[in-house]
């Protein structure tokens, strides 16, 4: 299988220098990933690194905890557009989605699907680790219900990242209304392989570059 097309390949740490983000963009290039998927203080240069390409650069939103307003959201959202975003990776609230405050979920989600105005992808990351099956079940719904493109497992900063399960059951709930993105803890060929045969339409890594040079 040819994963390339499947990558966000992914830098997200917190001491991420340009030189790593050049070289996150180098090898996109080379391996002609999907996406390069950088915090939103890089998107400005990434887009600029990525403009004769068809590597997409995206960028996360509310990201990592998803308990900032929906109205810095949005901000982000229309600034990381602004700044050459294709996609735009944003966090739930999870604290409202765990107290039941679905109406505030929704409006949340919707807040950057707006903001997006149909220049961006927008995925919503559920932070599968800390929810019930039901939970992640009604991340879902909430989440096709506020006009999402996708539907992402983890920010890989919290207590776990994908599983097949939550993949299997995320695909489950949304169908053929939104896409999958499985991300957190995929670092070897055969688990990726596994997660798109699970449901997944995409694969958020730092791992990339590891997958395509074993195939």
């Amino acid at each position: 299988m040819n994963l390339s097309k499947y990558i966000d390949h992914t830098i997200l740490k917190p001491d991420a220098c340009e030189e790593d983000v050049k070289r996150i963009c180098d090898e996109a290039k080379k391996y002609n990933f999907a996406s390069v998927c950088i915090n939103p203080s890089y998107v400005k240069y990434v887009a600029e690194s990525l403009k004769e390409t068809d590597v997409m650069t995206c960028t996360v939103i509310g990201f990592p905890l998803g308990a900032t307003p929906k109205e810095v959201k949005a901000f982000e959202t229309v600034n990381a557009i602004e700044n050459g975003a294709d996609e735009v990776d944003m966090v739930i609230n999870i604290g409202y989605l765990k107290s039941k405050k679905y109406k505030e979920v929704e409006e949340d989600i919707e807040a950057v699907v707006n903001a997006a105005k149909g220049k961006a992808h927008v995925k919503v990351i559920i932070e599968t680790c800390l929810l019930t099956d039901d939970e992640k079940v009604k991340a879902c719904e909430l989440s096709v219900k506020a006009g999402a493109d996708f539907v992402k497992t983890s920010t890989g900063f919290s207590t776990g990242g994908a599983t097949l399960e939550d993949v299997r059951l995320m695909k489950e709930t949304v169908g053929d209304k939104a896409k999958v993105k499985a991300s957190g803890g995929v670092r070897d060929y055969e688990t990726a392989v596994a997660m798109i045969e699970a449901g997944a339409d995409r694969i958020g890594t730092s791992s990339g570059v590891a997958f395509v040079s074993e195939k």
